[in-house]
């Protein structure tokens, strides 16, 4: 899957501007603040319909105006798709997939896959079991549009359920909570089976990639902390089971205590926690170790690479993992961006770079 063109109208610090990308490397270079990141988040909006910075669609908004808009042309192995959307200051936006408006978001996901790593990717080790369960939504949400409606429901009846658990009567929540488990579970199992499926395929791919990023000097070990397994219909039995037994702790806490929506992913480096134990440096190599294990997923599983957005990766690595992490991409549409380019790390490769100022493009140069 490659995305040969993205056009930008009022977006960030862009009044209008249209990036047309070579099939493989394609680099966003200039200083800090002129509209790199910008882009890379445009390219990540196209693919998914959701900001990795932003909560707030408005916020895309340039200053001053009342609208924006990304649109976008890829190609894939089913042919041309064109992708656009529309940003307004009421915070709502509209989307179209190949001229045709869709009111689901859903529609959108999986027709451009896209695999985005930026610095604040560190969350994925350093911080909360959330950030890493949003790795997991996103990536399988592009991959099955199942997978993202069960979620979308799961949510909105976990919700519901918990404003249930809150009501001071106790004998209509034991009335109604098992009319609301049985949805629950039913979701829930889609959920937690997708997730199971997806990080035993990605685990021995992490792995490998940390492996060689690392020189073999360090091992990397994922293991999933859901606690089900087996069959849909076993993990909804499973769950149904810990939901019943959990109903006074989750009444008296006024939250729902178990279901995919407590799930994490543990990485340890050489048997230790990578979280608490590694350095800073080590958690990166992690972070993108798996971002590079899921491109490999995204081919095996649809037969394609996604588009590889790499934002302001290289200032953070040595010269030789720059290197090896170069190499990791071969055959894989690759936009990088870097204030510092680093020139000596791309010679003998073929790549086009963009020098970016004040949210144009000055230049752009093929080698």
């Amino acid at each position: 899957m490659k995305i040969t063109e993205l056009s930008l109208k009022n977006f960030r610090n862009y009044t209008e501007e249209t990036f047309s990308f070579d099939d493989g490397i394609n680099i966003l270079t200039g200083a800090n603040a002129q509209g790199k990141t910008n882009a890379a988040e445009a390219l990540f909006f196209l693919c998914t319909g959701y900001s990795p910075r932003a909560k707030s669609d408005k916020l895309a908004i340039k200053s001053g105006e009342t609208e924006a808009e990304i649109s976008g042309t890829a190609i894939s192995g089913y042919g041309k798709i064109t992708v656009k959307l529309r940003f307004f200051s009421s915070d709502k936006k509209r989307v179209f997939v190949n001229g045709v408006e869709t009111l689901k978001i859903g529609e959108l996901l999986g027709n451009i896959n896209s695999v985005y790593f930026n610095p604040s990717e560190l969350k994925l080790v350093q911080e909360s079991p959330e950030d890493r369960r949003r790795f997991m939504n996103i990536s399988l949400s592009q991959m099955s549009r199942n997978y993202f409606y069960a979620l979308q429901r799961y949510n909105k009846i976990l919700a519901q359920r918990n404003n249930l658990l809150k009501t001071p009567d106790v004998f209509i929540i034991k009335e109604t909570l098992p009319v609301w488990d049985l949805q629950l579970v039913k979701y829930a199992a889609t959920i937690i089976k997708a997730r199971n499926i997806f990080l035993t395929e990605l685990a021995p791919l992490a792995e490998e990639k940390h492996a060689y990023l690392t020189g073999g000097k360090e091992t990397l070990k994922m293991k999933t902390e859901s606690g089900y397994d087996g069959e849909e219909r076993e993990i909804a039995d499973a769950l149904k089971t810990d939901l019943k037994n959990c109903m006074e702790k989750d009444m008296r806490l006024g939250f729902t205590t178990v279901g995919p929506h407590r799930d994490d992913i543990k990485f340890t480096l050489n048997g230790t926690d990578a979280r608490v134990f590694g350095s800073q440096g080590q958690q990166r190599t992690v972070a993108l170790a798996l971002k590079l294990a899921e491109t490999e997923t995204f081919k095996k599983r649809s037969g394609e690479y996604p588009v590889l957005i790499l934002d302001d990766v290289l200032s953070e690595l040595d010269k030789s993992r720059q290197k090896k992490l170069l190499s990791a991409t071969d055959g894989i549409q690759t936009i990088f961006t870097a204030a510092d380019f680093p020139s000596a790390v791309f010679r003998g490769k073929s790549y086009s770079r963009f020098t970016i100022e004040n949210g144009s493009i000055k230049s752009v140069k093929k080698f």
